[in-house]
């Protein structure tokens, strides 16, 4: 096949970067099932679960932490994102065009894609970790920051290759790759935790409890690690997907649903990934005596089948974030192709793997990159909800032809600023900052719409006298 031929077919992948998404390609609730199963039953639950542990978070607290977090991100994508996504039917970075104007938007998209290629980066990583076992590659450490050796860069290229080509095939390849390996991985995480329980001791359902407390979640951090309380459980658990649902992320993806209520379909991915799964990731890294590399915690649990798991699993993760991301850039550069800017993040994201600091920072990464980006999702939510019942305009840049809402880009600097200042001064762990930010954020943006627009409302009244 010809080049041009290729890059032809390339061009015809459109996914309604700049207009609304039309009825006939709405999609029923079991892409949303499969998407967010293999989304969150992915690559961070074999990082995150370990980290726990490192953590020294008590077994009551994992539990009962986690239960309560998850509830309250379900609830976030199904009454703040997904009502919002099947009305406008818009990307995130084409609303926020339509508020804030094409410079300010500029501006975020930048800073979107790269917290979303660096997410990318880490899932990459993670199926490195697996793919890199047959070459007895030398695996990162918890304390590692640069590439580990040649080893490493090569296979981290591969698998970076690998998952770009398949972000740049669009949305319902995205859903069907998900919703054909989120059962296989469900039933793996389940299988390793299960099997490597006996080298604890634990042969029985009644011995777990008292061995779970005292041998794997002890309440006991690793020496040089912070000590996790259930507060940091409930908040990461809820926060740790916080750019997607609170900052309205996610509004590129529930714009095919067809009706508001698929979010609860998240429900799959926070009680199956980010419950059992990170249960399961614990138990093996608490068996593999605190190593943290994924891809070996689980051949040794589950042998072949755990380090393929691994590879798909940060697969799965990858995929969507780099479509994420792809979009987010192309919003940026309207004039290139999708599948062009997606190549382009997908080189981001693959530079991003090569540093495994991504993966073993990874519970502080997401948190900051929810943090920076959830101001955004509350001028969403504002504008959408709260701008007309203060007889303000909503989409205002669209509506007066401005490029640069400066109501928008001063609430986003100023949360930032006060996220700072709360962290520094009143030393607030990174963890519950952005519920505070998003909600200071609403008044904050109504208080500046009502001085910023004062003008364009007198000058609209007198053309209408």
């Amino acid at each position: 096949m010809k080049l041009s031929a290729v890059t032809k077919k390339l061009d015809s992948l459109y996914e309604f970067d700049r207009e609304p998404v039309t009825r006939k390609h709405l999609h029923g609730i079991g892409n949303f099932l499969g998407m967010y199963a293999g989304e969150h039953v992915a690559g961070t639950e074999f990082v995150i679960g370990p980290l726990f542990v490192v953590h020294g978070i008590s077994a009551k607290d994992l539990f009962l932490g986690c239960f309560i977090g998850n509830i309250l991100a379900v609830l976030s994508w199904a009454f703040i994102t997904s009502p919002i996504a099947v009305k406008v039917r818009l990307s995130l970075y084409w609303q926020l065009k339509k508020i804030c104007g094409s410079n300010l938007v500029f501006i975020y998209n930048i800073v979107n894609a790269l917290m979303f290629c660096f997410l990318a980066g880490a899932m990459v990583a993670v199926s490195a970790t697996a793919v890199g076992l047959p070459f007895n590659i030398t695996m990162p450490g918890l304390n590692d920051w640069l590439p580990t050796g040649i080893g490493w860069i090569i296979i981290v290229f591969l698998v970076g290759l690998v998952i770009t080509l398949v972000a740049i095939l669009g949305f319902e390849s995205l859903a069907k790759i998900s919703k054909i390996a989120a059962p296989w991985m469900i039933m793996v995480f389940i299988a390793s935790g299960i099997a490597a329980l006996p080298s604890f001791g634990i042969n029985s359902f009644g011995d777990f409890w008292d061995v779970a407390q005292t041998k794997i979640w002890t309440g006991i951090p690793v020496e040089g690690q912070s000590k996790f309380t259930i507060w940091h459980i409930i908040f990461f658990t809820w926060l740790c997907n916080a750019a997607m649902h609170i900052g309205m992320a996610d509004l590129s993806i529930f714009r095919y649903a067809k009706k508001w209520y698929y979010g609860f379909s998240s429900a799959v991915g926070m009680f199956i990934g980010h419950y059992i799964a990170w249960i399961a990731s614990g138990i093996l890294c608490a068996a593999a005596l605190g190593n943290i590399a994924p891809g070996p915690i689980a051949y040794n649990a589950a042998g072949i089948a755990g380090a393929i798991t691994v590879v798909i699993a940060g697969w799965t993760t990858a995929n969507p974030t780099l479509y994420r991301a792809g979009l987010a850039l192309q919003a940026a550069s309207p004039n290139w192709q999708r599948w062009k800017v997606t190549m382009i993040a997908g080189a981001i994201t693959t530079m991003a793997a090569l540093f495994p600091a991504l993966v073993m920072k990874l519970l502080e990464f997401v948190a900051l990159y929810g943090l920076i980006l959830v101001p955004m999702g509350a001028i969403i939510f504002t504008d959408f909800y709260l701008i007309p019942k203060f007889k303000l305009i909503s989409d205002y840049a669209e509506k007066v032809k401005s490029n640069f809402n400066l109501a928008a880009g001063l609430t986003w600097v100023l949360m930032l600023f006060f996220a700072l200042i709360l962290n520094q001064y009143y030393k607030i762990e990174i963890f519950f900052l952005s519920v505070p930010v998003w909600l200071v954020s609403i008044l904050i943006y109504i208080i500046l719409s009502k001085i910023y627009q004062k003008p364009g409302l007198i000058m609209e009244r007198k053309l209408k006298e």
